[in-house]
């Protein structure tokens, strides 16, 4: 069974070989983790980027914004991607058409840059804030905390009483013929 996703941003066509095998996993989940974004981001109309579940709840627009700068900040200064300026990276048009088309200008020189990287680029230590860890576990960070900003503004969708597309597979809204979520025992169960 293959995933079915309404919307595509980066084809698999575009993703670059990598440099080495193991690299190509994170390559591809990063083209992949901006496809997801950018679902959930053409789901909300310029006239909810002021709406928040919650007053000490960033709001839609907030969480877009937030998403563009923390990605060129994790890049550029964990991960030593080229980066452009922070003062060029928010669209001077805040729309959300104008965020998401950022986002992905954004992602696929990254994605050329990554897969370029040697194992040992890959494994060297680097800062981290406080701490220091190895490039790839950085950027695993870097996913979860994309993860974390994609499910806020999901849980924005379902209040708003909108759809929620699929991301990891079918949603209540957004499903295909042979999808097979776990929700039960038995489907825990399956081998």
């Amino acid at each position: 069974m293959a995933m079915t996703y309404r919307f595509t941003a980066i084809g698999d066509g575009e993703i670059p070989k990598t440099a080495f095998p193991f690299a190509r996993h994170m390559v591809e989940t990063y083209a992949s983790e901006t496809n997801k974004v950018v679902s959930v981001w053409r789901e909300f109309a310029d006239g909810d980027l002021e709406f928040r579940v919650h007053p000490r709840a960033g709001s839609v627009g907030e969480i877009l914004k937030h998403q563009l700068l923390s990605e060129r900040r994790f890049f550029g200064e964990f991960l030593g991607t080229p980066e452009p300026p922070p003062a060029d990276v928010l669209p001077a048009d805040a729309s959300v058409a104008a965020c998401t088309e950022r986002l992905v200008e954004l992602a696929r020189p990254r994605l050329r840059f990554l897969a370029e990287q040697s194992e040992a680029w890959w494994l060297e230590v680097v800062p981290f804030f406080e701490v220091e860890r190895a490039r790839a576990w950085v950027f695993w960070r870097r996913v979860l905390h994309t993860a974390h900003h994609r499910t806020q503004l999901t849980v924005c969708l379902r209040v708003m009483g909108r759809a929620v597309p699929a991301t990891y597979g079918p949603t209540a809204d957004d499903t295909w013929a042979g999808a097979d979520p776990t929700h039960s025992v038995d489907a825990a169960g399956r081998r």
